[in-house]
Parts: structure tokens; sequence; C-alpha cells
């Protein structure tokens, strides 16, 4: 059995309706921003909290778990500046309250969403598991602790884990039943998409002056069902003691700039979209494009979806507004 944790969540949804497939699954979420809605109903459904070392132990005494996959961190780059504390305490504290009643139940296999904010502003073309990590905001900071301990635990305690580094989730379950739903949205497919459906007022573009061919900032867009079989090829290497601890990272390695994406919304929906110019955001960098070309050549997994399959699928969803 399979504990996913924050598995009411955007990706963690989208894992969880796959891994049902092949896999008995506990999902615990304590809802603050995952939908209830979202889990498949094959999985057990737990309320509870990360932090909470009754609510784990709960799950670890009933249930024969044999390895975790934690997509429940807080991953809003702008509040983690406001609001370090809460960052802190849920993605790392949580964290290794998890980890040590993992330890008490001598469950070993663990699979951590990390992302592309632990290796700040690059300043290479195309990102690699070599490039320098250097957060620049509390939420990157937060990812990269974790990763951090989980290579002390591996030492120490015999922890198996994998750690993948993603770049921007998109797009939707090809059933249209799940779909990307945040509160305050930041994404940019979404928000175009809902500008487009006549929710939201306008686009805005935060910068055209940078150093790419549009003046926009570029970024690695991949299929949110992408990720999910990525996650379920780590948890397979893991349970068959192919990989021990290892980090990938996840991307389709071409990149598109945020003109791109508004142009492709449009053609993919027949829309024209309202965009406004809007100054530049601090801590932006031009480009974010990562190779996959480690987890291809150890897992086997490569991105299978392009940009306006993502988007068609997102559109969808975002028509039937599910929740």
């Amino acid at each position: 059995m399979i504990l996913v944790v924050g598995g009411a969540g955007y990706i963690g949804s989208h894992l969880v309706k796959d891994l049902v497939e092949k896999e008995e699954v506990v999902v615990l979420d304590n809802l603050t921003t995952g939908h209830r809605e979202a889990v498949d109903s094959r999985a057990i459904f737990v309320k509870g909290d990360l932090g909470n070392e009754e609510d784990l132990q709960m799950i670890f005494r009933s249930y024969p778990i044999k390895a975790v996959m934690h997509f429940a961190a807080n991953s809003l780059v702008g509040e983690s500046v406001v609001d370090p504390l809460k960052y802190y305490q849920n993605n790392v504290a949580s964290t290794l309250t998890l980890l040590k009643v993992m330890m008490k139940f001598q469950v070993k296999n663990f699979i951590f969403s990390s992302t592309a904010a632990t290796y700040g502003i690059p300043n290479v073309e195309i990102i690699d598991e070599s490039t320098m990590t250097a957060p620049i905001n509390p939420y990157g900071h937060s990812k990269l602790m974790v990763e951090q301990v989980l290579a002390d635990f591996s030492k120490s305690y015999g922890l198996n884990y994998v750690v993948l580094r993603y770049f921007n989730a998109a797009g939707a379950h090809d059933s249209a039943v799940i779909g990307e739903s945040h509160d305050p949205e930041t994404h940019l497919i979404p928000i175009v998409l809902q500008q487009l459906l006549g929710s939201r007022e306008k686009v805005s573009v935060f910068g055209d002056d940078y150093d790419t061919p549009d003046g926009t900032c570029i970024r690695d867009y991949i299929h949110v069902t992408d990720l999910a079989a990525a996650h379920i090829l780590a948890l397979e290497a893991l349970l068959s003691g192919k990989k021990s601890a290892e980090v990938y990272n996840l991307g389709n390695g071409l990149g598109y700039s945020v003109k791109e994406v508004i142009e492709t919304c449009e053609k993919v929906t027949g829309v024209k979209a309202n965009v406004e110019m809007a100054d530049r955001r601090a801590g932006d960098p031009a480009r974010l494009v990562a190779s996959s070309a480690k987890i291809l050549n150890e897992l086997g997994w490569k991105a299978q979806r392009n940009l306006e399959q993502i988007i068609g699928d997102a559109w969808r969803w975002h028509k039937e507004q599910k929740y």
C-alpha cells in the first residue's frame, strides 16, 4: 500500500488517479488547498495533517504502507517571501515529522515532489541535475533543505528516496474529471483560460524586454499526466531496488515564452485574449528550461505531450469547472 501525502492537490490527485490502477493507495490531506472531490474513489482518504504525529501514526498502524509519496507542500513563491514561517513549518518541520514516523515503522521508500526553485536563477541555457542549487526565496530554500535531510537520512538510516525537481506543471487529466484549481490562481495557462472563459478581466504579462526572442520569459511546461507517470516509474525503481538515492529533473527540454503560451491558448480555443503589459516581477529569470536526459537514460521517462495537448486538456476541464 502506498501513502500519498497531499493527494487531494493538483499534482497529487493526478498521481493518485493513475497509481490506483497499479497499487492500493491511502491519501492524507488536510484540504486547506486540496479538493476532496479530486481524489479517486478507489483510494482510501484520510483527512489529517502532515505535521500531526498522531494522524500519521494512525495511518501507519492501520495500513501496510511500503512507500510514501510527498506532495503536501505550500508552493507560492510570493507568499513564502511574505510568510517564511509558514513555509519552513509546513515544508520542512512537518516533513521531518513524517520522516520520523516512517523511520519508527521501518518504511524506507520515499518519493519527494521538489521544484526548479532549488536552482534559483541559473546562468545556463539548459538546467541539468549538476547545475548549482542557489534558491532565491524561502519556498526554494525549504525544498532544498528537505533534499539535504533526505540525503542525510539515507546515509544514517538507510532511507531510499527519489527527488523529482519539476518545472511548470500544467494541463488536466484527459478524462476532464480532474484539473488545476488554485485559489488564488498564479499559473499562466489557467489564468489565460479563465480570461478566455470570461471569469477574469485580463491577462497580465510581466515584462516584454527580456533577452529572449520575443522579449517575454521562457518556461518549461510539462503535462501533469506526464509528471504522474514519472512518479510511478520512480516508485517502481525504488520498490524493485534499482534506485536508492537519486535526483531527477522533469521537463520537456524545450521551453515556451509567455507570448507563445497565450497565442497557443488562443489557437486551441478560438478565442482572443485580453492582454495587458505590466512591469517585470522581481526575481523572474528570463529562461528556465530543464534537461530530463538523466531520467530518460536511467528510468526511460520522457514527456509525451506538447503545449497544444497541455492546453487542450486544460481547456476541456476548465469549461466543465468541476470544482
